[in-house]
C-alpha cells in the first residue's frame, strides 16, 4: 500500500478485524455474547473506527474500555451500544459517566455510595458490574466482602445491579489457576442468588480463558488481543489461524553509500565493516519503534529483510540496505507486517526486545498516520465519493486501485485531517495467507533531492 505522502502509517484491516471476531463468536455457545475490548486506543488500532467496524457484527453485546475518558470518546462519536469501564473511576468522573450511561465496573463500598448520590442527583439509574478479586491481586472486592457490596448495590433505586465480574491472572491458555478463579467466582454467584441476587451478566475470560476453554460459560466474554490478531505461540496453539489486523509502514527519505569504518546513528554504536548503503527512515521511538531494537530489529525493503543499524533515535531509524538491489529513496519500509513472501509479526519483536505483544500495539504513537483498510461491501464500485461516509463513520477516500494485502492501493484524500478508510475486496485480504510473489513498493517522492541512492 502506497504512503499517499505520509512518512510513517499504520495499516488498519477492518476485514480481518471482522473475521477474528468471527472466530471468537465461532467458540462460543448461541447465549454467550461478546464485550470487545477497545481500551487503549483499541490496543493502538484506533477505537472509534474500531468500534464501528464491529457494531453490526453477529455475537456483540458492547465494548470495554479502560477509562471514562475512553468510554466518552466512543460517546461523543456516536457510539450507542454498551460500554463498560473495566477499570475504575474517580469521584470527578462521576457525574459525566452517569449522565451518558456508561455502565462502571464498582471495586469499593465508597465508590457504590457515591455513585448511588450522582445517580440519585440525576434522577438516572446507573447500571454497575460488581468487580472480584478471584486472584489477580488488582482491583476488585475481595469475595469475602463481595456479599455485602452487593446487597447494597441490589437495594439502591439508583443503581442496577447488571453484572459480575472478575479478572483473570494468567496470559496462558490452560492455566490450572484459571479454573481456581472460576470456581471462585461460580461459588460467589450461588451465594448471590441465594440471597435472591442474580445479576443477569456474568464475566471473567479473556482471550487467554477463552482459548483455554474457561469463562465461556458465562453470559459475557471480553476478547481483547485476539481480535487484533496478535497472539504469541501458546495463544496461536489454542487459537488456530488469526489475522493480524495492524501492519506499520514508512519510507525511505535519504540514502548515501558509506566506506568500511563508518560510524553510524548516537555514540556510533554501529561502524561499518564494509562499504555499504545506508537509508533513513523518518520513524523513531516516539513513534512506537522500540529503542531496544537498535542494532537488533529489521525491517522489510522489496520483500528483503534489512537490519536496523546504529541507535534508533526518537524521529529516525537506519537501515543497512546494501545488499538488496535496485534500493530508491521513497521505497515502502515495512516495520510490522508482510511484504512479498517475508513478514514480521509483533510477537516476533515482543520476542526479541523482551516484552509482551500488547506493548508493541500500543506505543504506535500520535504521529503514526491510521490508514483503515475496509471490506468491499455488495454493490461497492472500485472507488467512494470523497468525503463520503463508510461503515466506520469516518470520511472515504477515492480508490484509484483496490488490490491484495501487500500490493499497491493509490488513493487520495478526502480530508487530510481524518483517518482515511480504504475499501478492499475482502477475498482478496486473504491472501495474506497465501502471499503473492515479492514485488516492489513505491510510495510519492519523500525525503530530500532527486529519487535515487544519494551518495555522500
Amino acid at each position: 500500500m502506497s504512503g499517499s505522502g505520509h512518512r510513517v502509517w499504520a495499516e488498519i484491516d477492518l476485514g480481518a478485524l471482522q473475521r477474528n471476531m468471527a472466530r471468537v463468536v465461532a467458540r462460543l455457545g448461541p447465549a454467550t455474547r461478546v464485550l470487545a475490548v477497545v481500551k487503549a486506543d483499541a490496543y493502538g488500532h484506533g477505537a472509534v473506527p474500531v468500534a464501528r467496524a464491529l457494531l453490526d457484527q453477529p455475537g456483540l453485546w458492547g465494548f470495554g474500555v479502560g477509562d471514562s475518558n475512553e468510554a466518552l470518546e466512543l460517546r461523543a462519536a456516536g457510539i450507542t451500544a454498551p460500554l463498560l469501564i473495566l477499570g475504575t473511576i474517580i469521584p470527578e468522573e462521576e457525574a459525566q459517566i452517569v449522565s451518558h450511561d456508561v455502565r462502571v465496573c464498582v471495586h469499593s463500598m465508597e465508590r457504590v455510595e457515591s455513585l448511588e448520590q450522582e445517580s440519585r442527583r440525576q434522577g438516572r439509574r446507573t447500571r454497575v458490574h460488581l468487580m472480584v478479586d478471584t486472584g489477580m491481586g488488582r482491583l476488585g472486592v475481595l469475595p469475602a466482602r463481595a456479599l455485602d457490596l452487593a446487597r447494597c448495590i441490589a437495594r439502591s433505586p439508583h443503581l442496577h445491579f447488571e453484572g459480575l465480574a472478575s479478572h483473570v491472572s494468567s496470559s496462558r491458555p490452560g492455566h490450572p489457576f484459571t479454573r481456581v478463579q472460576h470456581e471462585r467466582l461460580d461459588a460467589l454467584l450461588a451465594d448471590l442468588r441465594h440471597e435472591g441476587i442474580d445479576p443477569p451478566l456474568v464475566h471473567m475470560a479473556n482471550t487467554a480463558a477463552l482459548l483455554g476453554g474457561e469463562g465461556g460459560n458465562f453470559p459475557l466474554v471480553r476478547p481483547g488481543i485476539s481480535l487484533y490478531g496478535v497472539l504469541g505461540p501458546e495463544q496461536l496453539a489454542a487459537a488456530g489461524p488469526v489475522e493480524p489486523v495492524m501492519s506499520l509502514r514508512t519510507q525511505i527519505v535519504y540514502m548515501k553509500d558509506m566506506p568500511a569504518g563508518t560510524p553510524v546513528g548516537y555514540n556510533g554504536t554501529h561502524v561499518t565493516t564494509r562499504a555499504t548503503r545506508v537509508a533513513t527512515l523518518p520513524v523513531g521511538y516516539n513513534d512506537g519503534l522500540s529503542y531496544r531494537l537498535s542494532n537488533r530489529g529489521r525491517a522489510l525493503v522489496n520483500g528483503t529483510l534489512a537490519p536496523i543499524i546504529g541507535s534508533i533515535s526518537m524521529d529516525y531509524t537506519m537501515l543497512d540496505v546494501g545488499h538488496i538491489p535496485g534500493v530508491r529513496t521513497g521505497d515502502t519500509v515495512t516495520l510490522v507486517g508482510r511484504d512479498g513472501s517475508q513478514e514480521i509479526g509483533v510477537p516476533e519483536l515482543a520476542s526479541l526486545i523482551g516484552t509482551i505483544a500488547y506493548e508493541i500495539c500500543c506505543s504506535v504513537g500520535k504521529r503514526v498516520r491510521r490508514v483503515y483498510v475496509r471490506p468491499e461491501r455488495e454493490g461497492d464500485g472500485a472507488s467512494a465519493e470523497p468525503g463520503a461516509a463508510d461503515a466506520t463513520g469516518v470520511p472515504a477516500i477515492t480508490v484509484v486501485q483496490a488490490a491484495a494485502a501487500g500490493a499497491s492501493v493509490a488513493a487520495e484524500a478526502a480530508d487530510a485531517a481524518t483517518p482515511r478508510v480504504v475499501p478492499v475486496v475482502a477475498s482478496r485480504v486473504a491472501s495474506r495467507v497465501a502471499p503473492a510473489k515479492p514485488r516492489r513498493r513505491r510510495t510519492p517522492r519523500g525525503g530530500e533531492g532527486k529519487r535515487g541512492a544519494h551518495a555522500a
